[in-house]
């Protein structure tokens, strides 16, 4: 079978794209800057290309490759028989081939991989380096719009992409490993061994691991020169709120480190120095709103872009002494809201948790099943949401948006989610005394 190593391979060629997202469309940009003849499919017949179910699949297969968008699941019956027709990969593999990959750091993992994406650009930045975020974090690294570029790339990839990366960067870096995406991988060791499996790609490169029971214990499943990085103290200095921004800012620390072959120090001196400059990620514990009330303040705080139970536990925790209404669910992915349910359960100060959607269905009853005494509502929107918030913290508090699941039962992306919720904390704070967005 025909197996490209880069975009270059594809010029003439006849390319399919299965799944017509964002990164389907800047595949299919940089596939017709190199004169591939491109075929469109996409699994929604709204998009306006070739649907999956009616004669797409078939189209592809008369391809010479097909580019696989991250939201199609390798497991999928229909994929698995077009893996017997076609080579299929993903355009991510295909930059990884074709990329000087000793300028790259990649990092991943169930919490915390965009803020620690955004540390190690501010850490080399601070280091008088070029740097830049793409990936989830930004645009796809492929994308032809995106200017040429010869300093750092650091890379946020999902468990989705990992798969199908054939070779490694000179840094991999992961921040955590919980429980996420079940149904897209099938199970929960099946999750882990995707989301671990591009560290055993081939080329030599270090990983950098949290100092993370969880990881440690998947040692079995990393390749590269494995790396321990522990929580270094500089979140608060960082505008960055919990400790487990620490663990964050370590392995941040760590990847430059082992990327510039500097010691770990150097690097962290540096992050110190640059910190007052440093803009945390919009969608991690972001207060878009308080309002004064005669009782207390109530801060709105945004924590949309928690989309699994592990950054959701991580936000619970960062206001452990404070009254606090969660405000979680939406689309549902099969993952475990045991932890999640525990430790709202074993909280101290007054929580209510409102829940909508499929994957609030689900927490409430995991909820329920771990403490009868914690007060859990079920709403329609997050108007609603925040208006149950506001009669429970009359004496002020936190109304803290981290959903630990996806937005797209209602929402097409989180961003959208988390614009939803700032537009209701700031038309719910106009009901009282002040609101300061």
């Amino acid at each position: 079978m025909f197996h490209p190593t880069g975009f270059a391979d594809l010029a003439g060629r006849r390319v399919g794209v299965l799944g017509y997202g964002r990164e389907g469309r800047a595949t299919e940009a940089r596939l017709r800057a190199v004169g591939a003849e491109v075929v469109i499919v996409d699994d929604d017949p709204s998009v306006g290309v070739l649907v999956t179910s009616t004669g797409g699949l078939a189209a592809l297969a008369a391809c010479d490759v097909v580019l696989k968008g991250p939201g199609i699941a390798r497991q999928r019956a229909d994929v698995v028989a077009l893996r017997e027709q076609v080579p299929v990969t993903s355009a991510l593999n295909l930059w990884f081939c074709e990329t000087d990959l000793s300028r790259v750091i990649a990092i991943t993992g169930t919490k915390g991989k965009s803020t620690t994406t955004a540390l190690a650009v501010h850490a080399l930045t601070c280091l008088g380096e070029e740097a830049r975020a793409v990936g989830n974090i930004g645009q796809p690294p492929y994308d032809p719009t995106l200017a040429a570029w010869s300093g750092y790339t650091v890379v946020e990839v999902s468990s989705y992409q990992a798969p199908e990366i054939e070779r490694a960067p000179a840094v991999i870096a992961i921040t955590s490993l919980g429980s996420d995406h079940l149904d897209w991988h099938g199970s929960l060791d099946q999750y882990h061994a995707d989301k671990l499996s591009f560290t055993r790609a081939a080329g030599p490169h270090v990983t950098v691991i949290a100092d993370q029971p969880e990881l440690i214990a998947r040692r079995d499943l990393l390749g590269g020169a494995v790396e321990v990085a522990g929580p270094i103290g500089l979140a608060s200095a960082l505008h960055l709120a919990g400790a487990h921004n620490d663990g964050n800012v370590g392995v941040a620390v760590a990847a430059v480190a082992a990327l510039l072959g500097r010691p770990r120090e150097d690097v962290a001196a540096a992050l110190a120095a640059g910190a007052a400059n440093f803009a945390p990620l919009a969608g991690r514990l972001s207060v878009v709103a308080t309002e004064d009330r005669p009782s207390g303040q109530l801060r709105y705080v945004d924590d949309g872009l928690a989309t699994a139970p592990l950054p959701a536990v991580a936000a619970l925790a960062v206001f452990a002494t404070e009254p606090v209404a969660l405000i979680a669910g939406g689309h549902d992915r099969g993952v475990d809201y045991a932890p999640l349910a525990r430790a709202v359960a074993d909280r101290d100060a007054p929580t209510l948790v409102a829940v909508m959607g499929p994957a609030g269905t689900r927490i409430a009853q995991s909820i329920r099943s771990a403490s009868a005494d914690v007060a859990v509502v079920e709403v329609e929107d997050l108007d609603q949401a925040v208006a149950r918030a506001r009669d429970f913290l009359s004496a002020g508090g936190v109304v803290l948006l981290s959903p630990a699941a996806p937005s797209f039962d209602r929402y097409r992306n989180w961003e959208e989610r988390s614009a939803d919720f700032a537009r209701a904390a700031r038309d719910a704070g106009s009901l009282g005394r002040d609101s300061n967005p």
